[in-house]
Parts: C-alpha cells; sequence; structure tokens
C-alpha cells in the first residue's frame, strides 16, 4: 500500500480470502480503495465455473472475498500496475449521476472508533451487486 498509485494491493484475510484494493496516493503515503463488489458484464462463464454457479445471480460478486475468487485475484498479483495485461481497469464510458451514488459507513471497522464512521463506501443504489454487511 505503500507504493505510487496504479498498484494493485492483494492481501489475505482470515487467512483464507484474497482482497484486491486499488494504491491511490504517491509512493510513502499508504491510501488505498478496497474494491468490495462488481457486477459482471464480460467473463460471466469463467467467473461462473470458478465459483461453481449455473446463472449470474449478485451472491456472485458481492463481497470482496467472492469478487476476487470469481475474478480469479490471488496473491501474486500484488504489486502488479493495474496498467499492464494481467489486470488492469479500463474506463467503459459508464457515467452515473451524483444522486446514483450511495455514500456510508464502511464495513467491517468498527473497531476504528471515530473513523468507522466516515463516509469512505460508496455504492451505486439499488445495485443488486452491493456488498452487504455480514450477519
Amino acid at each position: 500500500m505503500y507504493r505510487r498509485g496504479g498498484i494493485a494491493y492483494v492481501y489475505l484475510i482470515y487467512g483464507l480470502h484474497a482482497l484486491f484494493n486499488i494504491v491511490t496516493n504517491e509512493e510513502n503515503k499508504p491510501d488505498a480503495v478496497l474494491i468490495r463488489a462488481i457486477e459482471p458484464f464480460e467473463g460471466v462463464e469463467l467467473m461462473l465455473r470458478r465459483m461453481k454457479k449455473t446463472k449470474l445471480e449478485p451472491d456472485l460478486t458481492n463481497g470482496p472475498g467472492k469478487l476476487t475468487r470469481a475474478l480469479g485475484i490471488d496473491l501474486k498479483l500484488n504489486g502488479l500496475s493495474l496498467t499492464g495485461d494481467r489486470i488492469w481497469i479500463e474506463d467503459r464510458g459508464i457515467r452515473l449521476k451524483n444522486d446514483q451514488i450511495a455514500v456510508g459507513k464502511r464495513i467491517g471497522i468498527d473497531y476504528a472508533g471515530e473513523d468507522a464512521l466516515r463516509p469512505w463506501r460508496f455504492w451505486i443504489k439499488d445495485n443488486p451487486f452491493v456488498s452487504k454487511k455480514s450477519r
């Protein structure tokens, strides 16, 4: 996370799940965005095979661990540039209006005191692929 922006930061949580983050700041300033969920548009058949599912439903990719398994993201991708040919982010021309974006507190950091309440979580309103808080 201390690398320059545009780098994949992939780490293991609970010894089980690889989580995918995008490093966002300059070198030696540890800022990153956790990618919690996606709505798949391409590669769905491969994702379904990886997740041992037969049809596209929100639980395919609606959590950070499920997302990385479905996309085949693992620790080998940690530190790679997101402009390379193994893992990348591309602009598909999708534009949202401000009233389509929801903002709230982050999930899973209740231990963080006041920082747990900061509005650092963003999602598309009413999108069924949005990750939910574990019960």
